[in-house]
């Protein structure tokens, strides 16, 4: 797993914390809002863990069900559907939970929180001019209608191409492989295409028309009551 994207997910689990003025904070306050955001990821452990054991129940309540209470074969064979359908559920929870230990431990890493800090302090310095750029390279939408995951993952990769010297393929895929762990199902799809206009925009290259089928990944209008103002 690697260091500096843990350092994204710690910036993109902070800075719902930022105040909304693009003022510069001391390193005591951007400090606090990292070690708030690996206590995060303790929680998210054992939620997973305790949501995966009541899968795992429930699971087997169903497959006992088929047993003593199914009235036909039809309704066992539905039952035992659902107590798979469940397991498979809980394992898979419980897959995606064995990586949250590292990522603590990696999140715990001066070299990870540092960067993390400074994608913090640059977002909020220049958030007024990324938001500007980003809007710029996004059609018929607005920074402040995303939802706030979504926004957030937009300037994190902007920031990094725009003033940290960040390759632009990289801070693209990596805000891909981030938007399709805290974004909505498809809109990682929607996230590519607004990175790969920055980048054309930030390289001096004319911002093209958005493609049908792209255009089709926005996030729906509805997405932005999360968001807030930030």
């Amino acid at each position: 797993m690697q260091a500096r994207r843990i350092a994204r997910e710690l910036a993109l689990l902070s800075i719902s914390q930022l105040p909304p003025k693009p003022d510069r904070l001391t390193s005591q306050q951007l400090q606090s809002f990292v070690v708030a955001a690996v206590r995060t990821l303790t929680a998210e452990v054992h939620d997973s863990l305790e949501t995966a054991a009541a899968e795992l129940q429930r699971g087997n309540d169903r497959l006992l069900n088929s047993e003593t209470r199914a009235v036909d074969v039809n309704s066992a064979r539905a039952m035992v559907q659902d107590a798979v359908e469940l397991t498979q559920t809980a394992l898979n929870r419980m897959g995606a939970a064995i990586d949250l230990p590292e990522m603590i431990q990696l999140a715990n890493q001066q070299e990870v929180r540092h960067y993390a800090i400074e994608l913090l302090s640059m977002v909020q310095v220049h958030r007024p001019d990324v938001d500007a750029l980003l809007d710029e390279c996004m059609v018929d939408w607005q920074v402040k209608r995303l939802a706030r995951v979504d926004r957030d993952i937009l300037r994190i990769a902007a920031v990094e191409m725009q003033y940290l010297g960040v390759p632009d393929q990289v801070a693209i895929n990596e805000a891909v492989e981030i938007a399709k762990r805290y974004s909505g199902e498809d809109d990682y799809r929607f996230i590519n295409g607004v990175l790969r206009r920055v980048s054309n925009r930030l390289k001096g290259k004319p911002i093209e028309p958005e493609p049908a089928a792209e255009a089709m990944t926005l996030p729906p209008s509805g997405a932005s009551i999360e968001a807030g103002e930030n």
